[in-house]
């Protein structure tokens, strides 16, 4: 009877509910304390301000960051849009033809090793338009993890099954959407993941190289220009909403992976369990 009750499998709902309610209570437990510190030892607001502080600040500038907020977003989603495009269909002609493969590869191995930050200003320069030069930095770093995971991905296919189809006589085109994509899924999707917290950290670093002020401006030039101004409640409202959108980013693309493998992926089921 005694092992009967040990062995009893435990509650799905609690299980997740537990994942909620954790992160909940460090977070709460982390700004209660920062709160408390900032208090009792009278740290002025222009070394370290409280969190109520900071929130204050983002509740009363939110109307000002907004147009920042969204040009930063939609910079950092273009740029993922055109990697997962331009990634996904570079990984697939890679996975048609070697020759391809061996020839553009390692000019994108060159474009992922060379810090954004170094050819930035060079972008901004010979790009007419800072919105275009500021969405080509963020490209140039989200584009790689696509292509390689994806190129990994199509390479990984079962070999026996890709023998199987040659043996019933199916076509490449054939091989490849039933067999080849299938199995590359998994991976692009990893790659998705990391492309999307790419795509915004180098929006991010392309709008502090940049530095320009005007109605296309993000929201690393608003830390900036609150730098200027010793705003410290300000940078840090700034910087709370970047930390928001990144993992709303995260969230989003984590659950496009659930939706497109819990049903099959061996990677999605044991999540669930």
């Amino acid at each position: 009877m005694r092992a009967d009750v040990d062995d009893a499998p435990e509650d799905p709902g609690s299980g997740r509910l537990l994942k909620i309610i954790l992160p909940l209570a460090v977070a709460a437990v982390l700004l209660g304390s920062c709160e408390a510190a900032v208090r009792i030892y009278e740290i002025p607001h222009y070394l370290m301000p409280s969190p109520s502080r900071v929130f204050d600040s983002l509740w009363t500038d939110f109307p000002s960051l907004v147009p920042s907020w969204l040009v930063t977003i939609q910079i950092t989603g273009l740029a993922l849009l055109f990697s997962v495009l331009g990634g996904g269909a570079l990984a697939i002609l890679f996975a048609q033809s070697p020759w391809i493969e061996r020839a553009f590869l390692p000019y994108a191995v060159v474009l992922q090793v060379t810090p954004v930050v170094a050819i930035a200003p060079l972008i901004i320069i010979y790009v007419p338009s800072t919105y275009a030069a500021l969405l080509l930095c963020a490209w140039i770093v989200a584009f790689f993890p696509i292509l390689s995971n994806t190129t990994i991905g199509l390479h990984s296919a079962d070999h026996n099954l890709v023998d199987l189809f040659q043996l019933y006589g199916a076509s490449r085109w054939q091989t490849l959407t039933q067999l080849r994509l299938p199995s590359a899924l998994p991976y692009f999707l990893a790659g998705l993941k990391v492309s999307g917290g790419l795509s915004l950290i180098a929006a991010v670093v392309a709008e502090y190289v940049a530095g320009t002020a005007g109605t296309g401006t993000g929201l690393a030039y608003r830390v900036l220009e609150n730098s200027y101004r010793m705003n410290i409640p300000g940078m840090f409202a700034c910087l709370l909403l970047l930390a928001f959108t990144g993992v709303a980013i995260f969230g989003l693309t984590s659950f496009v992976s659930w939706l497109l493998l819990h049903r099959w992926h061996d990677s999605a089921l044991a999540r669930e369990r």
